[in-house]
């Protein structure tokens, strides 16, 4: 078992989940921009 700090974990866990976080809700934006054009284009 290798010793790991827990901050270190934590802190590690927090970044991911931003990360994940922030990729979702630039995807969703610009999943809903591509939609709108779409429409005005109609």
């Amino acid at each position: 078992m290798v010793n790991v700090d827990p901050v270190l974990v934590v802190i590690i866990a927090l970044l991911i989940g931003v990360v994940l976080f922030v990729y979702l809700f630039i995807r969703r934006t610009l999943l809903a921009f591509s939609e709108g054009i779409r429409e005005s284009r109609r």
